[in-house]
């Protein structure tokens, strides 16, 4: 009985030693050909070391034609690993620590290498970076098999042409409604004043009723020209020296009718003899449009302040490229918020439209302002505070004077100076 218990115990002992062995030897077996494959996919090192590169083998071919491709390139393997990527999709955040960052993304991927199929997609990612609340990027995707093992996915960055697309939709529209207004206003008074033929009185206040809208129907009509020509905001070709003096001159007589109308004193102060380089009509209708909005936003017996000087644009850009003609307009108007300070450059954006329409606004004059800004190579900016005023600020590059001009002086000299701002110097930087 004990011989046949220790015969027993001997095979069993045995039967565990070759169970164990064949376990051994089969996760052996696996390593090795996982090994096997890695190693025939390698590559060696480029940079010429001993070790080999644990990436798969592009295509020949691939890799040049992704790096010369406008979209983001991401290469993924059997394991969802990234095998190229651009440095456009790093910049996106669309990989992260050598994988795939977002997970619409990696699905559309997995799918694709499961059934072969082409895919094409529109999504919206996180901006790289960015707050939680801030707006996403709109991407288009497209993701299609690359080879027996790979996946290659394009990602096109839609975020500006949608904007754009936005942009135009919305001026469209709003030019729509903008010229409904004064049209539908003119065949209603056309039609009273048919009706009201036998009545002298009331054709006459219908017929000055018709001017008022026929004025804003073309004001708005040469606005949108103006709007149309500043655009893009090329630089000027072929400028013209442009004598700052005239340009204020000229916007100051364009108001005049309605300041007095309200009793506001409009008075300008700095440098004279100054000179921009550029387009002298576009010039005349940016601060036209400046000091206008400032009368037409002002309460009655308030003061609107136009200044000039010069400065370096080192003070300005922090660097030495030059000098700049600064042109501020000042108002004691209702001045702006904070929320809408970054909007009022935007066409047809109005921070009080009932307030625009019984000045007679269109929305479009600030939006010309900075566009002829641009085209003239300079910028605006706005300083406000509600129930204080506000301050328009542009600066352009310097231009030369004619010889046959007079030197730059100080305007404190003339009766429209002013001695005292309105305003803090600070806020006028």
């Amino acid at each position: 009985m004990d011989v046949n218990v220790a015969a027993a115990a001997a095979c069993a002992i045995a039967g565990l030693g070759v169970g164990l062995t064949a376990a051994i030897a089969f996760r052996w077996s696996e390593r090795e050909q996982a090994r096997d494959r890695r190693s025939t996919s390698g590559t060696k090192n480029p940079a010429g070391g001993s070790g080999t590169a644990l990436e798969p083998t592009l295509p020949p071919g691939v890799d040049t034609v992704l790096s010369v491709l406008r979209s983001c390139a991401i290469v993924l393997g059997d394991g969802d690993e990234v095998v190229k990527a651009s440095s456009a999709a790093y910049a996106m955040g669309l990989v992260r620590g050598g994988a795939m960052a977002v997970d619409q993304m990696l699905a559309l991927a997995r799918a694709t290498r499961r059934d072969g199929e082409i895919r094409q997609v529109e999504l919206e990612v996180p901006r790289p970076g960015a707050a939680r609340a801030a707006e996403p990027l709109a991407v288009s995707v497209r993701v299609a098999p690359l080879g027996s093992r790979l996946v290659l996915v394009l990602v096109e960055d839609l975020t500006e042409r949608r904007r754009v697309e936005a942009v135009r939709r919305d001026f469209v529209a709003n030019v729509s409604h903008e010229l409904k207004t004064p049209v539908g206003a003119l065949s209603l008074l056309s039609e009273a004043v048919a009706d009201a033929a036998d009545d002298p009185e009331a054709v006459q206040r219908f017929a000055g009723r018709m001017q008022i809208e026929a004025t804003r129907l073309a004001s708005l009509v040469q606005e949108i020209i103006d709007l149309s020509r500043v655009q893009d905001d090329r630089l000027m070709i072929d400028p013209e020296p442009v004598a700052v003096d005239e340009l204020i001159a000229e916007a100051i007589d364009r108001c005049r009718q309605p300041a007095a109308a309200k009793q506001i004193h409009i008075a300008a102060g700095g440098t004279v003899g100054l000179y921009l380089h550029g387009n002298r009509g576009q010039l005349a209708a940016a601060l036209g449009n400046l000091v206008e909005n400032a009368v037409n936003y002002s309460p009655p017996r308030t003061r609107v302040a136009i200044a000039t000087r010069r400065i370096s644009s080192a003070a300005v850009l922090g660097e030495a490229d030059g000098e700049l003609i600064e042109i501020s307009v000042t108002d004691q108007g209702i001045g702006i918020s904070e929320k809408d300070r970054e909007r009022v450059f935007e066409r047809f954006y109005r921070v009080d439209p009932a307030r625009s329409r019984l000045t007679g606004g269109t929305g479009l004059g600030l939006s010309i302002v900075k566009h002829v800004a641009a085209s003239h190579g300079g910028t605006v900016s706005v300083w406000s505070v509600e129930g204080q005023g506000s301050t328009f600020t542009v600066r352009l590059p310097a231009g030369q004077a004619p010889t046959d001009r007079p030197l730059s002086g100080e305007r404190s000299e003339q009766p429209t100076s002013i001695t005292t701002p309105l305003l803090a110097p600070e806020a006028r930087k």
